[in-house]
């Protein structure tokens, strides 16, 4: 752990903050802080930023709700830039967006940006607004025993690869599978943060559930 003394504010005072998702490493926004905040920050486990705008201090979803509660915050290799993870209780932006960052400027046709998040995203939009030809929109007309029969297929699909001991074959499958749960998920109205907040109560994974009996 360093000490706020070590970090490098710039002749105002102050401190650039990359404020990203815990879970998903999504940029939410970038802030700034100064001395004051920071300790703010700290003290209250909330994000709290100096204003360059009106000149003061403004603590996370004081007015909005929008508290962001930090996880942890790290600095950069110069000492001045921080990126500060938090656990957000609602959008980052004021236009009500859960990031600052929504205007795309370029994309690569070589590299596509993958995540859960935008696969859900693209998901329930299938699901709100059925597109002709989609298969997702396919599954949510035919509604939920289809979308259960599907998740069944896919799941022995795994066990045969996974059987076959064929590597390709089941990172295949598994991709097939995973992509119909998150499809349950949606039908069910159950969100990714929903399993991450299960898996993360679960503060002992690698645990025998049945022991034998001492004879």
């Amino acid at each position: 752990m360093i000490d706020i003394d070590a970090l490098k504010f710039d002749i105002n005072g102050l401190i650039p903050a990359i404020v990203q998702d815990a879970d998903t490493k999504e940029v939410l926004t970038l802030a700034y802080m100064n001395r004051e905040s920071l300790t703010i920050t700290i003290e209250k486990g909330l994000t709290c930023f100096y204003s360059r705008s009106r000149q003061c201090l403004w603590l996370k979803g004081e007015t909005s709700g929008n508290f962001q509660r930090v996880v942890s915050i790290t600095a950069d290799c110069d000492f001045d830039a921080l990126t500060v993870l938090v656990k957000p209780d609602g959008p980052a932006c004021h236009l009500g967006t859960k990031s600052c960052f929504t205007n795309e400027v370029y994309e690569s046709d070589s590299f596509h940006d993958f995540s859960y998040e935008k696969l859900m995203t693209l998901i329930l939009g299938r699901k709100t607004e059925k597109k002709e030809g989609s298969y997702t929109s396919y599954l949510f007309e035919k509604g939920l025993d289809k979308i259960l029969k599907k998740v069944g297929e896919e799941c022995t699909e795994v066990i045969i690869a996974a059987k076959a001991e064929d590597k390709k074959e089941t990172v295949y499958e598994i991709a097939d599978l995973a992509y119909h749960v998150m499809v349950l998920m949606a039908e069910a109205g159950i969100s990714l943060d929903d399993i991450r907040a299960e898996l993360a109560s679960r503060h002992v994974i690698d645990k025998k559930v049945k022991q034998e009996k001492m004879t």
